[in-house]
């Protein structure tokens, strides 16, 4: 029988947002491949776990792919992780998921820690219905990108580095519009936790008058709340109504 490949999300922040099915995956399988073994070696140390560590990052994933398909088949069960978050959103896994779909393999994602969902969610913004675009392109392709998502009728949702934060934001204002809603939060579940909301020149202001430090994940919405939220509300009292 050939093994199964579990995608393990790890902390973004604080250590305790571990499940204990992760744990005891990440203690069963043969090896897990990761993105920086230093990072991983302190989160399996946390853990009291003692187990192969194989690097596979953006650099390498290519090359090692084939690697890892042709364990599976030979009945190794494999996990991978990066450095925090799910494998696969905004970080490697997409080429391992799609190998494995095309070889007909199981894989499995288990749920747990990514950072966009909390910070949807505190941003206060219509979340009944959203897209997430991930890292915008650093140059090529970024305008556009900002056109498209400026269309969008519902709320984006967006991760930014600290040092292209401000330029960004800029940029918000310019495709979106002087209106737009923003909700900025950085450092999630971690001491120093922050979340910013505001008009688009009030986050602008924030972001100019201090060093931001952390990954940052952007909520932004440029359409009327009315609509969104009334259908918030109405979806609400119809699941309200079903539970009577």
């Amino acid at each position: 029988m050939s093994g199964i490949l579990y995608f393990i999300p790890t902390p973004v922040g604080n250590l305790e947002d571990m499940t204990f099915r992760a744990v005891r995956l990440l203690k069963e399988v043969d090896y897990i491949l990761c993105e920086d073994t230093r990072t991983s070696g302190f989160l399996l140390k946390h853990y009291e776990i003692s187990k192969q560590l194989k690097s596979y990052h953006l650099h390498n994933e290519h090359q090692n792919t084939q690697k890892v398909i042709e364990d599976l088949k030979n009945g190794q069960n494999i996990a991978l992780i990066t450095d925090a978050g799910t494998p696969g959103i905004s970080d490697p896994g997409y080429l391992l998921a799609k190998a494995i779909s095309d070889e007909n393999l199981e894989m499995q994602c288990l749920p747990g820690a990514t950072a966009f969902v909390p910070a949807l969610v505190v941003s206060g913004l219509p979340n009944n219905e959203f897209l997430f675009a991930g890292f915008l392109p650093p140059k090529k392709g970024r305008q556009t990108k900002l056109k498209q998502l400026a269309a969008e009728q519902k709320t984006v949702v967006l991760y930014e580095s600290p040092h292209k934060i401000n330029t960004t934001l800029e940029q918000i204002k310019e495709f979106f519009g002087d209106e737009t809603k923003v909700s900025l939060s950085r450092e999630i579940s971690k001491k120093f936790e922050e979340t910013k909301r505001g008009k688009i020149d009030e986050l602008i202001a924030f972001s100019k008058s201090k060093t931001l430090k952390g990954e940052i994940v952007l909520v932004v919405n440029n359409v009327e709340n009315k609509e969104n939220e009334s259908e918030i509300v109405s979806s609400k009292n119809k699941y309200k109504n079903l539970e009577k």
